[in-house]
């Protein structure tokens, strides 16, 4: 091979890896901007999730705000002791709602089962399923046969992760006919067709007064009807 060949070789050789090198280079920068693509737009799927779920949390905090706005009578009640204890609570005496809407209550695991009771169950036992999460439905022992049928069919209308925490029993000595009960909570009805029912169980069957968020409601005393 001749000087001039031999030069006209080599020069090819680097051209061609030039070449090489180019095109590796190349798809170096097409890998990066691939990267770079999946990556914004990975960060902006999570940008609008986070943000999405942040709205729904606004957005179920004003209709939580609104309903218990919206409930004409809800009652409030300051509630200072939460213990354990054994044997009966006077409620009337010592916080003076009746029924109770809190406070001591009975040992562990003395929470009433939820359901739907025809006889007095124990008040003690009662608030220690509010403190679960669960609303209290009283009812004057002579309420009419087909007023108390419609109030158990108000409960029988929710979906199964309400109705799974309300109680229904008749109770001795309410001033309305109907009073329904959270954990310092509480609004009185004539009738059980009023929509402030609805409303109050909605809101607060295991709704944001649960002192204790995912406890039972079964397991504890009391055999319901259904």
């Amino acid at each position: 091979m001749s000087p001039q060949q031999s030069k006209s070789s080599r020069a090819e050789k680097s051209a061609a890896k030039e070449r090489v090198a180019a095109m590796r280079a190349e798809e170096a920068r097409r890998e990066r901007r691939q990267k770079l693509l999946i990556y914004g737009v990975a960060g902006l799927v999570v940008v609008l999730i986070a943000a999405l779920v942040a709205y729904q949390m606004v957005q179920q905090g004003e209709e939580e705000d609104r309903l218990a706005a919206d409930i004409e009578g809800l009652q409030e009640f300051e509630i200072a002791d939460r213990e354990h204890v054994a044997g009966a609570v006077d409620y009337e005496a010592e916080y003076g709602t009746n029924p109770p809407a809190g406070g001591n209550h009975a040992e562990s695991p003395q929470w009433q089962n939820c359901g739907i009771y025809d006889t007095p169950i124990g008040s003690e036992n009662a608030v220690h399923s509010l403190e679960h999460g669960a609303v209290w439905i009283t009812y004057q022992p002579d309420l009419p046969e087909d007023q108390v049928e419609a109030l158990r069919d108000v409960v029988r209308d929710l979906d199964s992760s309400e109705s799974d925490y309300v109680i229904v029993s008749p109770f001795e000595g309410l001033t309305s006919p109907v009073v329904a009960s959270a954990w310092g909570l509480q609004v009185s009805v004539d009738d059980p067709s009023d929509e402030r029912l609805d409303q109050f169980l909605h809101q607060y069957v295991r709704g944001p007064q649960t002192l204790e968020p995912g406890a039972a409601c079964q397991g504890g005393v009391g055999s319901p009807i259904e």
